[in-house]
């Protein structure tokens, strides 16, 4: 279980109030990590930072919008004063405001979900890379989605902004690869998260999507953890630049 420890390793998860990010946090704890709980709303962090720390685990609270750059800066030096130091960062929080034709987008959301969902994370990684880099060692994970790998005439937008993050992951990671910084993403298929809600909340669409799917069922958020785990811990050491797809089959039929 070595290759999976994280013990004395300090995560920043953002988005991690609820679904995905929260089973990533709550994974990374188990594994011995020290994480910081991150969304726009205190409450809902420091319950999951209670669930955590009731476990045994070490977690802090500390609320950041994304696409306010000097909230992140905050969220960053906050760790730093808590904890000394940044070495896994999952970027996990997203919007996904329009939904339907690309065409009928105005420029405002279009501007908006760039920022909220490919600028936070180089905001982000710009503020942990250079200690990473320094100390030759760093996990940098962008959640991402098979939207950015594939076209939708519902979520085409948001396919958008997933495809950039995949570009940004590729770029980063060529760059400061050679100073021990990975840098990855993962694709998750449809995931039974609010998030997700509009995409499977009809009983006939979901069946449909099963159906669909090789392993016949939607994913839960800790199908997603795992593969995170992977990424942060010394199994995934010789991994980087890559997108991992997490979609029970979805991208193979």
């Amino acid at each position: 279980m070595k290759l999976f420890d994280l013990t004395g390793k300090v995560a920043i998860v953002t988005g991690s109030s609820r679904g995905i990010g929260r089973a990533i946090a709550e994974l990374f704890a188990e594994a011995g990590a020290k994480v910081v709980i991150s969304a726009r709303n205190q409450e809902p962090c420091d319950e999951v930072v209670s669930a955590i720390r009731a476990k045994g685990g070490e977690a802090m609270t500390v609320t950041a919008r994304i696409s306010d750059q000097s909230q992140l800066e905050n969220l960053v030096a906050k760790t730093r004063e808590a904890w000394g130091r940044i070495d896994i960062l999952v970027c996990n929080a997203a919007i996904n405001p329009h939904y339907g034709s690309i065409a009928d987008m105005n420029d405002q959301v279009f501007e908006r979900m760039m920022t909220n969902n490919v600028l936070s994370n180089l905001w982000l990684s710009k503020l942990v890379g250079p200690e990473m880099r320094e100390r030759r060692e760093g996990s940098i994970i962008y959640i991402v989605s098979i939207g950015g790998l594939k076209a939708s005439t519902v979520i085409g937008m948001y396919g958008v902004t997933k495809a950039a993050d995949i570009a940004l992951c590729r770029s980063l990671a060529a760059e400061w690869g050679q100073d021990g910084v990975r840098v990855n993403c993962i694709a998750p298929g449809l995931i039974v998260t609010d998030f997700a809600r509009a995409l499977y909340e009809n009983p006939e669409r979901r069946a449909a999507r099963e159906a669909a799917t090789p392993l016949r069922r939607l994913g839960q958020p800790e199908d997603i953890a795992g593969a995170a785990l992977l990424l942060a811990s010394p199994a995934g050491a010789y991994i980087t630049g890559q997108t991992i797809v997490v979609d029970g089959g979805t991208m193979i039929v």
